[in-house]
């Protein structure tokens, strides 16, 4: 569903009463306190004599020296422009998704919608009964009533928009609820999200962590085709990618709500700590998908179509991820990408178990992503993420090989690297000098692990675990409770 362009909001005007010049997207674009842009930006180049279009929600720039050649490095003299989104951080706001250029072979009012179009998601948790409804404001001022919304995350209703237009939100007896301005992609839930499971109660949490780890471990035996040799590789987004994400989620960060956990399982402890969600518009998780298969693809070594994205989740303090092996129907190979963090007081890394069982821990900043066999390769963040209103944003992106329904049974293909299994020397840990992590982190020695095997890669865990049967996993859930450390996790460098 689309609401109707407003064209005539549009004013079209003398670029020369319409924009400021600047030289530095840093220091020039309005941002706000969190050094975030505050509206969106229309920024050109080479268009003095050219007409623009303008809006309240933009702010418009002419480009010269640096900040021309960040967003325009191959300018020829012609008129050239830009979109740059709301939300955008200050360090990323050269890099602009390729959709959101123009130049004089197209047009310009075409365009400039495709910078305006917004993709809207409401979530009803007002009512459980009933369903509450939305209105689009006309430019009269009247209401034109859209869409129903039932109770809950599954009848969360999407549609397209443009930024200026506004919506009110009504009741099933039509009272007024919220108006609603549109400013950018928005996931927006009105009223307030339940506990993650209202049925805490009925949960023996012990006995179904230690039954799930059981049933995890089996799961990962039955999957006999790899695509790398460790079954996992540390990366990082292209930029434009990430300012788009992070864009999106920086915007949304007031309108997340708690993830719907009923009949999903123990897998993340949504009965200790809020486990948070924002929903990804649909248009938007596309384009998103579009440019992270090409990266999939090329680590994967195989043609492999999208299946699942999910997210954005937000863990809060306290948070841990049980050890666990995706769906292998879909999850074949797939990206874990971190898109925001704060507030922690120490590392909280990604542990993946390699084709050897061996633990590594990938620490992650904003903006890296983490390929692995997911429906293989045991993945988990056990030890609880430690700070005062610390959180971190994950999205999660699946992916299976092309036209091969049983990838999971089928032999490699011939150039896929063997699994790294026995390795020579041993892993030692050494120091290398002092650390501090995070604004409240102590001061500590800092120590790496050193193999002899290179081909162990530099994220062999410094526990040196090795899971040999499903009770070493049970163990290893007990040892990183937040009451022990893992200091009483028994090791030897020649596990590995």
């Amino acid at each position: 569903m689309t609401i109707f362009s407003s064209l005539t909001l549009l004013c079209i005007i003398p670029a020369t009463l319409a924009t400021t010049t600047i030289s530095s997207l840093s220091k020039d674009l309005n941002y706000d306190e969190n050094n975030h842009l505050v509206n969106h930006a229309l920024v050109s180049v080479g268009c003095e004599n050219e007409p623009v279009i303008a809006l309240n929600e933009f702010d418009v720039f002419n480009l010269e020296g640096e900040a021309k050649e960040q967003v325009f490095p191959n300018h020829e003299g012609s008129c050239q422009a830009a979109c740059i989104e709301q939300g955008t951080d200050r360090s990323l706001a050269q890099h602009i998704m390729p959709h959101k250029y123009w130049d004089t072979s197209k047009k310009f009012t075409t365009w400039f919608d495709i910078c305006r179009k917004v993709e809207l998601c409401f979530i009803n948790y007002h009512d459980k009964e009933r369903p509450i409804h939305y209105y689009w404001v006309d430019f009269t001022g009247s209401l034109k009533r859209q869409q129903d919304i039932k109770y809950g995350e599954r009848e969360t209703k999407c549609f397209w928009s443009f930024v200026g237009h506004k919506f009110v939100v009504h009741d099933a007896d039509d009272n007024f609820l919220e108006e609603f301005n549109v400013r950018f992609h928005s996931a927006k839930a009105f009223g307030t999200s339940p506990p993650s499971d209202q049925r805490r109660e009925n949960h023996q949490f012990d006995g179904e962590i230690h039954g799930t780890l059981r049933n995890e471990w089996k799961r990962h035996q039955r999957v006999t085709r790899t695509f790398s040799s460790l079954g996992f590789k540390k990366g990082r987004l292209p930029p434009d990618v990430f300012a788009s994400m992070g864009a999106f989620y920086y915007n949304n960060r007031n309108y997340v709500v708690r993830e719907e956990w009923r009949g999903r399982g123990v897998f993340v402890n949504w009965w200790e700590t809020d486990v948070k969600f924002v929903q990804i518009p649909w248009g938007l998780k596309r384009l998103w998908q579009e440019r992270l298969l090409t990266l999939v693809e090329a680590w994967a070594g195989v043609p492999v179509e999208q299946t699942v994205m999910y997210g954005l989740r937000q863990y809060s303090s306290g948070a841990r991820l049980l050890s666990h092996v995706d769906r292998h129907e879909t999850h074949a190979v797939s990206l874990i990408v971190n898109i925001a963090q704060g507030n922690l007081t120490e590392p909280w890394p990604v542990e993946v178990q390699d084709h050897f069982d061996r633990l590594h821990e990938v620490v992650m900043e904003p903006g890296d992503i983490v390929y692995y066999e997911s429906a293989k390769c045991l993945h988990a963040r056990n030890r609880p993420m430690m700070g005062n209103n610390a959180y971190y944003v994950n999205l999660f992106t699946h992916y299976k090989p092309v036209t091969d329904e049983t990838w999971w049974n089928q032999p490699n293909h011939e150039g896929t690297p063997e699994p790294l299994m026995e390795v020579e020397g041993i892993c030692k840990l050494v120091n290398d000098g002092v650390s501090k992590f995070g604004e409240h982190g102590g001061l500590g020695l800092k120590s790496v692990v050193q193999c002899d095997d290179e081909r162990l890669g530099s994220h062999v865990s410094p526990t040196f675990f090795r899971a040999k049967s499903p009770d070493d996993m049970i163990q290893w859930w007990t040892d990183t409770s937040p009451q022990k450390t893992t200091q009483n996790v028994e090791s030897s460098h020649d596990e590995l």
